[in-house]
């Protein structure tokens, strides 16, 4: 069933079109993203389909009743209420019957009441249909549903009596978004959720949406989390939308391939209008075929001429080049400990970098990422140890807070400035590569967009020639489309790579290994993100297998020799045995997997069919047989679906309980 459409929706800036002609249609339960570079006008949909403004033509529609959950990008709540009250308020009808359950169980306990049979009866026959009510809106669960919210967007219980106002930006952010999924609209419409969250969010927040029981329309640039979380793409590009399905990955594919066809078809039109006008040059002034001539004439006016496939003129195309080559060993960190005003964040931390490695730094917010970058450039002391460069090495940094930048600078003098002897043609040159063009280039620093400042920074460091290139969450503000030339570039470079990011993404196309930073120092992955995330599965099941050996163990020595446990190396034989079972743990980690994921897809259906459900037994639904013809079809249709999932959901469980 459609819940909005999105009809031939134009809007236009002045006397230019920003968008024209768009269509959307949004399913129950789709899984919609809408992606288009910087300035394609994808917050300006969502404001539209939001209704906090009105197409200049088209129109809107939605089902009645639609309720419509919409966060900005960066739009954080502005409450005096702690952060508790503020997500309890989300529930303020379950308050509301509470409260009349506790005046009727006073009522109950009154003597006048207990004493006149009639009155107790009625009363408790009140109290039940209140208490029905308030379970099956989930009145004893609400607050472990706010609990378990706050703790996936990392507020513990310690911080729930904290003010809102006393929040950053971002957790305010956060904060909203959580009070979004506890109201959980029929559509949810997020613009950029992932800004701020960390990957342990991340994940937490993919998972959620996964089983989120309404339609999700996002604008994100995180690819990873589009490619867990959505099943369409909305493509808008050029003031026009086209429609694809399946993830992002699919998306590039099919996007790829299709204009791949436009410029076939285009091409081998080119050829034949160049043929017929060849033929009209040369045989219009000859007599004896002056009228083949004039038939190719009318052939060409009537064509119906395809337009030229937009290559994406405006994408930028840049790259790094080293000036000069480094020693093999490019950096060795050893025994070191992070942090800032003696407080350490980090400890050990190790870090050897080679030659064309390119390595990612990994781990949670706060837990001192940047700190260890600016610590291997000297700029915040480590609290022990040192960073030692190897020979030859000359470093480049991106600063994620883009304080390199001179904000009284236009954008040509901050080039300029440091490069003096080249000329001007050239650092306009160079700066149009970065899609700095025209009039763009006398603008002052201080007024480019977070977008901008990136492209602009990423310039300076293009110039530099730097061997050994240190990055800071380089991809942050950057659109898609610059993000996969950034990816390119880096990949391209013949230099050395060290780098934090976010980006999951950007880290699986880049990255040669991961480096995670925690409190007990830094751990080397030699892989990309996937693999990362991978062993440490692994490691968990190691520990899980290690704690059940070691259980068992002591157990069994209890029950022959009280004194051997103590002689025991559990932690060993965990590893022996774990290793010598390693290709049975991997079936039944992907079985684990298969398990849960069917297990998800049957709470999904469950949460459908039982709206279905509650739709049908409403008294005006129930006397309207078309519609109840149209929902048991589709109460049908999910019957069939519960059915296949439960089946296999059984079959894997069975090889899982096999493996166990």
């Amino acid at each position: 069933m459609i819940l909005l459409q999105v009809q031939q929706v134009m809007r236009r800036f002045g006397a230019d079109v920003l968008f024209d002609n768009v269509q959307m249609d949004i399913q129950e339960h789709a899984r919609v993203a809408l992606v288009g570079r910087n300035g394609a006008g994808k917050s300006t949909l969502l404001k539209m389909i939001a209704g906090e403004t009105v197409p200049d033509e088209g129109q809107i529609s939605m089902r009645k009743g639609l309720t419509i959950g919409y966060l900005a990008q960066d739009q954080g709540l502005d409450s005096h209420n702690t952060i508790w009250e503020e997500m309890s308020s989300v529930f303020a009808e379950l308050h509301a019957i509470e409260t009349r359950m506790h005046q009727l169980e006073n009522q109950l306990s009154d003597p006048a009441i207990m004493n006149d049979e009639q009155a107790y009866q009625q009363t408790l026959k009140t109290y039940d249909q209140i208490q029905t009510e308030f379970q099956q809106k989930n009145g004893y669960g609400y607050q472990a549903e706010i609990r378990g919210v706050l703790h996936g967007f990392q507020f513990d219980a310690d911080v729930y009596d904290k003010s809102v106002t006393e929040l950053s930006g971002g957790q305010k952010t956060q904060l909203a978004l959580a009070k979004l999924l506890l109201e959980k609209r029929d559509l949810l419409i997020l613009d950029e959720p992932t800004n701020h969250l960390d990957v342990e969010t991340l994940t937490w927040l993919e998972s959620y949406l996964q089983s989120y029981t309404g339609a999700l329309l996002i604008v994100s640039h995180d690819r990873y989390f589009l490619d867990r979380v959505v099943n369409e793409v909305y493509d808008l590009s050029h003031h026009e939308m086209v429609h694809y399905t399946g993830n992002y990955d699919q998306f590039v594919q099919e996007k790829a391939a299709r204009i791949q066809a436009q410029w076939k078809h285009y091409e081998k039109q080119q050829a034949e209008i160049s043929k017929l006008e060849d033929f009209v040059n040369r045989n219009i002034v000859r007599a004896s075929t002056t009228k083949r001539a004039q038939a190719r004439r009318k052939q060409l006016a009537k064509m119906d001429r395809l337009d030229r496939p937009d290559n994406d003129e405006k994408t930028a195309h840049f790259g790094f080049h080293a000036a000069k080559q480094s020693g093999n060993i490019v950096l060795t960190v050893k025994d070191a400990a992070v942090g800032y005003d003696g407080r350490i964040l980090s400890e050990p931390d190790n870090l050897s970098v080679k030659k064309h490695e390119a390595i990612a730094i990994v781990g949670p917010n706060g837990i001192g990422k940047s700190t260890f970058l600016k610590s291997i450039l000297g700029q915040i002391p480590f609290i022990k140890g040192q960073a030692v460069f190897g020979t030859g090495v000359v470093t480049g940094y991106y600063d994620q807070e883009q304080r390199n930048l001179n904000d009284k600078k236009t954008v040509l003098g901050e080039l300029w400035d440091e490069h003096p002897t080249t000329p001007e043609k050239d650092i306009r040159t160079i700066l149009g590569s970065f899609l700095f063009t025209g009039e763009d280039v006398d603008k002052p620093v201080h007024a480019l967009s977070g977008g901008e400042r990136a492209r602009l920074l990423l310039t300076k460091l293009a110039m530099q020639n730097d061997n050994f290139l240190i990055l800071d969450e380089p991809t942050n503000h950057l659109d898609i489309d610059s993000r996969e030339v950034l990816e390119v570039a880096l990949n391209d470079f013949d230099g050395t790579l060290l780098f934090v990011s976010h980006d999951r993404y950007f880290i699986n196309q880049v990255a040669t290994s991961v480096v995670e930073v925690s409190p007990e120092g830094t751990e080397l992955f030699l892989g990309d993100y996937d693999y990362y995330i991978d062993k440490k599965q692994e490691q968990a099941e190691i520990a899980a297998a290690a704690a059940s050996q070691a259980a068992e163990e002591t157990a069994s020595a209890g029950a022959t020799d009280p004194t051997s446990a103590a002689t025991a190396t559990p932690r060993s034989t965990g590893q022996q045995n774990y290793q010598a079972s390693k290709q049975q743990q991997r079936e039944k980690r992907k079985l684990e997997r298969t398990v849960a994921a069917l297990e998800e897809q049957m709470t999904t259906l469950d949460a459908q069919a039982t709206q279905i459900q509650t739709k049908m037994a409403q008294p005006e639904v129930s006397a309207d047989v078309g519609q109840l013809q149209d929902l048991q079809k589709e109460l049908d249709a999910i019957t069939i679906q519960q059915e296949q999932v439960e089946t296999e959901w059984t079959e894997q469980a069975e090889a899982l309980e096999e493996l166990n």
